[in-house]
């Protein structure tokens, strides 16, 4: 999740007795009937189809709409909140990589009307068994499978860089709105120095890692379960990919990170250690710069995956304050678990443990576990 972008901007799929699309701009909603129209014929839709597809905490939406044998989805992004162009460029980026994306079929630029391809109702979210770890494997490596083609085809330059200043901003949402806004604490100067001392250490020990593609939301709820039937190759699902367009160019850890330090669920260390290795092998077979100490390289992705959780803690907290959203808040408990658990097993984070121990009204002590929420 980026730091201006909310986390999920396709969500769940909306039930269905709730697919009425509302129109709260009646000049909008007359652009976007002209627009259909004039699109609908050579696509072979049915105007009068037209139902929302997923909630989103966003300015963006989609609806879905049927066409000649198999529905379409149709994004609706005011252009003066949201831009279209990253979501393009980086669909094209992925389609060529040989991702499963969305093909965009038409577009008004002028209103941000998207037509796209339709990748299925089923995220691979739903499809996991939360129960097993190990039943889910073959879905986790076809996310790998997904995320080293997505980083094979990496060049610098075609992305916005994911460079210190972007990765300090995002760090600064932590104090700012978790410990300020939602934990009412008012940093004092040594907590500041704490957070400026490690954040620098973060910052520094990420930007150590070669560059590669960066989904930047690489985790099952955007990841799409192929049609019953289809979709295979060998004994790995071929995962369709979704909420790409903050994509930029960073750290090799980063995406794994997110894929195995979920937003919304948890695993034990074994099935992360399980995953990420392989997806290690196999970037190394890859020939991407992953490097040949598989315990220097999980320490990166702890690293990384500790910036993230700091940063999309404080903005779950931030909308919840500002964008009147609490449900994201109920996750917060697993940010600061694996926020702990990170800043517990190297010695340069113990003043980041206590940090957030004091925050949290939490005693330390001694055995502390990767942990499972």
């Amino acid at each position: 999740m980026s730091e201006t972008a909310i986390p999920d901007r396709r969500s769940d799929p909306v039930p269905e007795h709730d697919t009425t699309v509302i129109w709260a701009d009646p000049q909008r909603h007359a652009a976007f009937m002209r627009w259909l129209g004039e699109v609908a014929p050579g696509h072979g839709l049915d105007p009068a189809s037209v139902r929302l597809a997923s909630a989103d905490a966003s300015f963006r939406r989609y609806l879905r709409i049927d066409g000649a044998g198999e529905t379409r989805i149709i994004m609706d992004a005011p252009p003066d909140k949201e831009n279209c162009e990253p979501f393009v460029h980086v669909a094209d980026l992925m389609a060529a990589a040989g991702l499963r994306v969305p093909q965009v079929l038409a577009w008004d630029r002028n209103h941000g009307f998207l037509l796209l391809s339709d990748l299925g109702r089923q995220t691979m979210l739903q499809a996991i068994d939360r129960d097993h770890a190990q039943a889910n494997l073959g879905l986790y490596l076809g996310a790998v499978d997904a995320l080293v083609d997505w980083q094979r085809s990496s060049r610098p330059g075609v992305l916005p860089d994911y460079d210190e200043a972007l990765l300090q901003r995002e760090l600064g949402l932590f104090p700012q709105w978790y410990l300020q806004q939602h934990r009412g604490v008012m940093p004092d100067t040594r907590m500041l120095d704490t957070l400026a001392s490690t954040f620098a250490q973060i910052v520094r020990e990420n930007l150590s890692w070669p560059g590669v593609y960066v989904h930047r939301d690489f985790m099952p709820r955007n990841l799409m379960m192929p049609p019953p039937g289809d979709g295979t190759a060998g004994a790995h699902p071929v995962l369709g990919v979704l909420d790409f367009q903050d994509a930029v160019f960073g750290p090799i850890t980063y995406d794994i990170a997110s894929l195995m330090r979920d937003a919304f669920l948890s695993w034990d260390e074994e099935f992360v250690l399980d995953v990420t290795i392989r997806y290690w092998e196999k970037a190394r077979a890859a020939n991407l710069p992953v490097g040949a100490d598989f315990g220097a390289f999980y320490r990166g992705v702890e690293w990384m995956g500790l910036q993230r959780h700091l940063k999309v803690a404080g903005i779950f907290a931030r909308l919840t304050l500002r964008d009147g959203k609490p449900q994201y808040l109920a996750d917060t408990p697993r940010f600061i678990q694996y926020i702990r658990a990170t800043a517990a097993r190297y010695r340069e984070l113990k003043p980041l443990l206590r940090l957030v121990d004091q925050v949290e009204g939490i005693e330390e002590r001694s055995g502390f576990a990767y942990g499972r929420m």
